[in-house]
């Protein structure tokens, strides 16, 4: 191609443009003025008179252009119909390129003359499209075939005409901020070139052809034997030439016929649909252009679609198929967390924190599609939920109109996704093209499943992968990992386990997946929900905030916290909440009940929880505080501190032991594609009926147990309960940074010498507080500075960046935290250990034989000596430790259950060291209220 040709294309695409741009300008200025009968009518006119110039363009410039424009007029869903009912002339075939040309083409690309290769050559076209020209013929021994001529020069077209288009959409993109398109023209620009070489796409098509005929087994069971569609077979393939088996089939624009053999389109649509989602999500695979013109439909019933045409096919790698697996059943579910995991995984970032925005435009991709009628209605939808979002976003963000036109909220949008939208897209606009309805989270769900449940098939991932690839650390951690692989297909889905004896660490063991629909492997540094575990640790800050002098254990809640002060409440004093025997074990709970979410709103359950009335008198009888302890609490470490949860929290934990981004009780943004997702233990959900507890846990935690087990992994594993401050229950941390808060506490607060250098990455490595990347808007005059994205709490409410605590380090805070690191304790009292414990001086604020001491749950050895202390959670996880050998542990598993797990890694791993088995973990010794699923009766706790 000359200069003279290349600058001509380039000038009738810029001046059309504008043409274009600046009618529709004009035009929604001028309908401001008219009325709604008159505005509909001008509109349009508008758009059959730009659609003609785009047309008659496109088929004056051929190449690239007539690909886009075929694409464009499949959108039935979402472009107005004129253009629709003008661009779909371009499915249609093109000019035919002469004879002369398509000869020297073939006898050129395969060595020999016409006549040597065929015995039939049809003279006239079956199609000619933006790129090849396709004739029937009969191959010399016999065999009918089709022959597929790439156009002479076009490879210097289509390259020229994508530096074009990308030169377009960044001028779109600077025009009209809210329309940038660069992502997907990038990947255009790279994936395009590839249907030049018909090599490529030869080979292409025996993949795609071998993946479909193929048996699909996921361990659940086969989903599909073979998908039913039909796929030419490759007879001879060069760099310009491809020759295929002929199929006789009804064009899918052909409506008449369609109609006269019966065909059932909306099976048909189906099946297509079906054959791509086995494509994207079982062989990562895929043909990234199903546009009508690459589909026919076999002639004999029962009419199996046939597929053509496999040059622009996209390969990905196991991990984004698996994202994108999981960003579909995300938006079925409505699961914000796996979504934003998801959207981390496949290397999508965002600039702001809106999961609810997010999940509204991600559903967009899996909606049921629309009818051509309907597309009126569903472009007005689309534009209704577009001005919410950008509304939402406004506000979130604080800018004005001009502001938020020109803000972007994705910093990084992968290649592979965009590929994967288009042909959502093209699926979508097929349908509409057909007029049928397709429910894609219905056809494609199976196979999504497929993906990620194959991974947990058993035998399919060997034991080398299953287990973390870490060295061990001691010969006891070696027969802990031949033990996890014991149970890894009945008993265990993710599991973490981290051991110190005397500061060092001689344990550090991660095994299994993050969830069920997550078979990522569980790392170090996977965060895991452990419930009633947070209690150790809320109780860990007001131990810390009664040794700074911020308060003491006998001081009366209410002289702390005023409002708490009433209904009887006035003679609770701070070690009350810790030994659970303030009398407010059920506070909240028949609220909660009702009103679940309640507890994502920290605010208003301290007020209504300052207004409860107790059920006993104060420090007369031990009855778990299964929830209540937590607001409890945390009411009396806000109050004392003067300082947000949160804050609290880092300054007396996180910083000091260098666990930064490990311990968390409410996750900030950020931190999701890090979460294991929670699931029940079936069978051990069914021996639930046979608990029997003491008159230590009340009554109500008891009642309607099994409904609540399998309830609760669903409402713990929603982004709201997962971002909420519960501090009885939702703590979210991994073994490690557990392990060491309690080797930390076995000393009395000596901090431990730094966590294995082995463990990958480093403990503490990671930003507490992930930030979302600065957004790139537009200096203000005189200030110089940009406006950049703060991360927020609370998933209801995105504007308030401080509503949980997370903020921005305090010049006294950082002070703070070198302080701490440069010491060697977190208390400085010689008898923490005591009140931990409830002994000694501090045995009077205990109750009588109880099974908690100022906060924790105290174990005793074999022969009744309390010696250890710790706190277990519903489901299995525990962090504990043995004062008397310098031993800390932890236990965090995903798969919830009655605890047998963890008990059988506790005994084993102390048994193999030679020390004593706290009761809570022997095959006999009295279990602790600490939650109702580890409350087994004795012969279902080995």
């Amino acid at each position: 191609m000359g200069w003279g040709n290349t600058i001509t294309r380039r000038l009738k695409v810029f001046s059309m443009a504008l043409l274009i741009y600046f009618d529709y300008k004009a035009v929604q200025k001028r309908v401001q003025w008219v009325s709604t009968t008159k505005k509909s009518a001008t509109w349009t006119k508008t758009h059959e008179r730009n659609a003609r110039r785009v047309l008659n363009l496109m088929i004056e410039l051929e190449g690239l252009w007539v690909k886009m424009g075929q694409y464009l007029s499949t959108r039935a869903d979402v472009l107005p119909e004129p253009y629709i009912n003008v661009l779909k002339q371009l499915q249609d075939s093109l000019p035919p390129r002469p004879l002369d040309e398509v000869r020297g083409t073939i006898e050129k690309e395969l060595g020999k003359p016409m006549s040597d290769v065929f015995a039939d050559f049809v003279l006239d076209p079956l199609a000619t499209a933006s790129i090849a020209q396709v004739h029937r013929a009969t191959l010399a021994d016999g065999r009918e075939v089709v022959v597929k001529i790439q156009h002479d020069g076009i490879k210097e077209i289509i390259l020229e005409d994508l530096k074009n288009a990308k030169s377009l959409i960044e001028w779109i993109a600077w025009a009209e901020p809210q329309y940038n398109f660069n992502p997907m023209i990038d990947e255009w620009c790279k994936e395009a070139p590839k249907e030049l070489d018909f090599n490529h796409e030869a080979e292409n098509t025996r993949t795609v052809s071998r993946n479909l005929s193929r048996k699909t087994d996921c361990g659940s069971g086969s989903i599909s034997s073979a998908v039913d569609v039909l796929i030419p077979e490759v007879i001879q393939s060069t760099d310009k030439v491809l020759i295929l088996e002929y199929m006789d089939g009804i064009r899918l624009n052909d409506n008449d016929s369609l109609e006269a053999y019966g065909v059932d389109k909306q099976k048909l649509v189906e099946e297509i649909t079906r054959a791509y989602a086995h494509q994207i999500y079982i062989d990562g695979f895929f043909n990234g252009d199903p546009h009508p013109g690459n589909f026919l439909v076999s002639k004999e019933p029962p009419h199996k679609p046939i597929l053509l045409d496999f040059g622009l096919t996209k390969r990905i790698s196991k991990s984004m198929t698996q994202a994108l697996a999981k960003m579909f059943l995300s938006c079925a579910e409505g699961d914000h967390v796996a979504l934003l995991s998801a959207f981390a995984e496949m290397g999508l970032k965002l600039r702001v924190d809106m999961p609810q925005q997010a999940m509204d435009i991600a559903t967009i991709f899996f909606r049921q599609s629309t009818t051509a009628s309907e597309a009126k209605e569903n472009i007005k939808a689309l534009n209704d939920q577009r001005e919410r979002n950008v509304k939402a976003l406004q506000e979130k963000m604080k800018l004005n109109k001009k502001e938020v036109q020109k803000f972007n909220p994705v910093d990084a949008f992968p290649g592979d996704a965009i590929i994967f939208m288009r042909v959502l897209n093209l699926l979508r606009g097929l349908s509409a093209s057909l007029n049928v309805k397709i429910v894609y989270l219905d056809i494609m769900r199976p196979f999504a499943e497929s993906t990620l449940l194959g991974s947990l098939t058993h035998g399919q991932i060997p034991n080398s992968q299953w287990i973390y690839d870490s060295p061990a650390n001691s010969d006891v951690e070696s027969k802990l990992r031949n033990y996890l692989l014991e149970l890894r297909s009945d008993k265990i889905l993710g599991i973490q386990v981290c051991a110190y004896k005397d500061g060092k660490v001689i344990i550090d063991t991660a095994a299994g997946m993050l969830g069920k629909y997550d078979p990522r492997p569980v790392q170090p540094d996977s965060l895991f929900p452990v419930f009633s575990v947070t209690k150790g640790i809320t109780a860990g800050m007001v131990h810390w905030l009664v040794n700074k002098g911020k308060l003491k254990y006998e001081e009366t809640v209410a002289n702390i916290w005023p409002n708490f002060g009433t209904n009887t409440k006035e003679l609770i004093k701070v070690h009350h909440l810790l030994n659970h025997t303030s009398g407010l074990h059920n506070a909240l709970g028949d609220v909660v009940k009702s009103d679940p979410m309640l507890v994502c709103d920290w605010e208003e359950t301290l007020n209504q929880i300052a207004k409860c009335t107790p059920e006993t008198e104060p420090g007369s009888a031990q009855i778990y505080h299964y929830l209540s302890f937590g607001w409890l609490c945390g009411g009396v470490i806000e109050h004392a501190s003067g300082k947000k949860f949160q804050e609290v929290l880092e300054e007396a934990i996180v910083r000091p032991l260098h666990i930064e981004g490990e311990l968390y009780i409410g996750i900030p943004p950020g931190v999701e594609s890090r979460l294991a997702a929670l699931t029940v233990d079936t069978e051990e959900l069914q021996k639930l009926s046979g608990i029997r507890a003491g008159a230590d846990v009340p009554p109500e935690l008891l009642n309607n147990v099994a409904q609540m087990a399998s309830g609760v992994p669903v409402l713990f594993n929603t982004l709201n309960v997962r971002r909420a401050i519960i501090p009885a229950a939702n703590g979210h941390c991994s073994a490690r940074a557990l392990a060491r808060y309690y080797a930390a506490l076995a000393t009395g607060g000596s901090i431990p010498p730094p966590h294995s250098a082995d463990s990958k990455p480093p403990l503490g490595s990671h930003v507490h507080t992930p930030k979302f990347p600065t957004a790139p808007l537009k200096k203000k005059k005189g200030t110089g500075k940009k406006k950049c994205v703060s991360s927020t709490g609370n998933l209801q409410d995105a504007s308030n960046s401080d509503k949980n605590g997370y903020s921005q380090l305090r010049t006294s805070d950082a002070d703070d935290e070198a302080a701490a690191r440069s010491g060697s304790r977190i208390f400085s009292s010689d008898k923490i250990l005591d009140a931990f414990m409830g002994v000694g001086e501090y045995e009077s604020m205990v109750h009588p034989n109880g099974k908690f001491g100022l906060g924790f749950r105290r174990y005793s050895n074999s022969s009744g000596t309390l010696r250890f202390f710790g706190h277990s959670g519903m489901g299995g996880s525990t962090g504990f430790c043995d004062v008397e050998n310098n031993f800390a542990m932890a236990v965090t598993v995903n798969k919830m259950s009655l605890g047998s797990v963890t008990r059988g890694v506790v005994r084993l791993v102390l048994e193999e060291l030679g020390l004593p088995v706290p009761d809570e973990f022997s095959t006999s010794g009295e279990k602790g209220p600490d939650m109702v699923l580890n409350l087994a009766p004795p012969e279902q706790q080995s």
